[in-house]
């Protein structure tokens, strides 16, 4: 669908004084007024953040309980079980977390649910498996918050459970010996945006400090913490969580440490990558390379070994297991185009763009690990909240299903009004999980798309594209474009600095690429300068762009692409218009 522009005002005087007293170019200066950073101090903590501007881990709410019982359970040798999740994110935060009670000399191991047989969350007979077990202390990672009768289960049978999550919470907290939470009710925690695994590096911090018995930790157990460090920021890179704050600074940090030290498992899945050959590692090779791999485990039932790949000592394990993660990840994305396919022609059969707020499809036989994929790609084509359901074969089962959403509108809180047709469901503003009896579909469907047309109105079910500024092709050579890095890491909260140019032409036709031709590769042209472009998902634009006669607008990222030890700047397409519509 069309994408309204909205361009950011241009103040001279604004940008050269910024530029001057922050000691920056005046590319940057430019860049972080339409961030709304204008004080020099703050553009310089903004460029450079230290791992000083962490808060210190016991501020997190429910830190220090959950370190004091962790502690004396260490010392009591109890038999401790790190309860995860399926998505990086949830691997990640089980592996940091496992391997800091193991270095601390817990009796510690980890679950890790089964995506496709059990879903997200605490269940009761996991739990009852592991009390069978002889676990005496189950800490989750990255879920539970929302899991109050699960608790009262713990509870049941004996164990002790400490809940750490940055999920959206019930209107009921589960009772447990200890819940760590960015955003826990009546904490005043200054930054809510941590992820599952940030929130478990914040708590592994604090058990290297209270097993140092002061703030600085043994050597170690900093060695730890700084390998732990590229582990957080990959599930925080992962979980699209907002990469400012403490994000910002873990990811920045983090990505260092993922090129420098990574461990065993992480290095061979480096090599089968080609990422190994990189000068340097960004988020987008965090996000488009190393998540989608480990992400794929979780989609296919294998989680299990994506937390043994971040976590094993053995170099012919962690081979074994980078190449079948690798190959996990081909038989996804054919999962994928399948689906999409599916779905995507169920949309445009079903979809009024007028009138509908929201989508609700279903289909028999989708592979529920990822239909959430596709939910966010629909999403984001027809800017619109996707529910995408995946029906069982023979209707014994309840739908599970997958929810994604678009700026503007709280998807837990649209799910929520929604809930009395539900088994289950949770998650956060962006996206979320559900499983529903098939017989109440139509039911829901109605209700959630009611609920989502009062709440986004009409003119508002545009997509905007708030772009940075508009300049010629011919000015973004490396070491401009270096310049713009500067502002990196880029994700959520802080996007890759989006350009546009007007009066471009092709020099080619366009050509698809990528698995299914999902993406364009394409040569333009303006007023001699020739670059190439990447228009990622717009391979059903081919044959449109390739109709079109004269000139016309892109909206673009533009960055350098290395290959063979060569760097050339290329763009990234993020839309493309014969008239901007400004």
């Amino acid at each position: 669908m069309a994408k309204r522009w909205r361009i950011h005002p241009h103040d001279a005087d604004r940008i050269a004084q910024l530029a001057r007293s922050a000691d920056v170019p005046p590319v940057v200066a430019q860049l972080l007024l339409c961030r709304g950073i204008s004080c020099p101090k703050v553009a310089q903590e903004f460029l450079a953040p230290k791992l000083t501007g962490l808060r210190p881990p016991e501020e997190l709410p429910g830190v220090p309980l959950a370190t004091e019982i962790l502690g004396q359970a260490i010392r009591d040798k109890k038999k401790i079980v790190v309860y995860g999740d399926y998505d990086v994110d949830g691997m990640t935060a089980t592996s940091l977390l496992w391997q800091c009670l193991r270095l601390l000399g817990a009796d510690a191991s980890y679950y890790v649910p089964h995506r496709l047989d059990e879903g997200y969350g605490l269940h009761r007979e996991a739990l009852e498996k592991l009390a069978d077990e002889g676990a005496q202390v189950v800490v989750t990672v990255d879920c539970g918050v929302a899991s109050v009768a699960e608790a009262d289960v713990a509870a049941a049978l004996g164990l002790q459970l400490i809940i750490t999550d940055h999920h959206e919470t019930a209107a009921e907290l589960p009772r447990a010996a200890a819940i760590v939470h960015p955003r826990l009710p009546g904490s005043a925690y200054p930054f809510g945006g941590l992820c599952g695994a940030g929130v478990a590096f914040k708590l592994a911090w604090a058990l290297c400090q209270q097993a140092s018995g002061a703030k600085r930790v043994s050597e170690p157990m900093r060695n730890f913490l700084l390998e732990a460090v590229g582990m957080a920021a990959l599930g925080t890179i992962a979980d699209v969580v907002p990469l400012v704050d403490e994000n910002r600074v873990l990811v920045t940090h983090g990505l260092l440490s993922l090129k420098e030290r990574r461990g065993m498992g992480l290095a061979a899945l480096f090599q089968v990558t080609g990422l190994d050959k990189q000068s340097r590692i960004d988020c987008d090779h965090v996000g488009f390379t190393l998540a989608p791999r480990l992400n794929a485990a979780g989609r296919l039932g294998q989680a299990r070994l994506g937390v043994e790949l971040l976590t094993t000592s053995s170099p012919d394990r962690a081979t074994e297991l980078a190449q079948y993660i690798h190959q996990l990840n081909e038989s996804r994305q054919t999962l994928e185009r399948s689906v999409y396919l599916a779905a995507n022609k169920q949309a445009q059969e079903d979809f009024d763009p007028v009138n509908d707020a929201a989508l609700v499809l279903a289909g028999r036989g989708w592979h529920p690990g990822v239909i959430g994929i596709v939910a966010g790609r629909l999403a984001e084509k027809l800017h619109r909240p996707v529910v995408l359901l995946s029906l069982d074969e023979v209707g014994g089962r309840p739908a599970q299903g997958s929810a994604r959403s678009v700026a503007g509108f709280n998807l837990h809180e649209g799910l929520a009004s929604c809930a009395h047709h539900f088994e289950s469901f949770g998650g956060h503003a962006a996206a979320a999980g559900l499983k529903i009896a098939e017989a109440k579909i139509d039911a829901f469907r109605a209700d959630f798309c009611e609920y989502v047309s009062t709440s986004i109105q009409q003119a508002e079910r545009v997509a905007e594209l708030w772009i940075d500024a508009e300049a010629p092709l011919s000015a973004f050579n490396a070491k401009v474009v270096e310049q713009l890095e500067r502002l990196s890491p880029f994700g959520q909260g802080n996007p890759r600095p989006l350009l546009c140019a007007s009066d471009v032409t092709l020099e080619e036709p366009p050509r698809r690429i990528g698995g299914g031709g999902r993406h364009l590769s394409l040569r333009v042209a303006q007023h001699g300068a020739r670059m190439r472009a990447v228009y990622f998902g717009g391979g059903d634009d081919e044959e449109k762009l390739a109709a079109h006669q004269g000139s016309f607008s892109i909206a673009f990222r533009p960055v350098i692409n290395e290959f063979n030890g060569r760097r050339n700047v290329e763009l990234q397409l993020s839309d493309w218009r014969v008239k901007a519509d400004v």
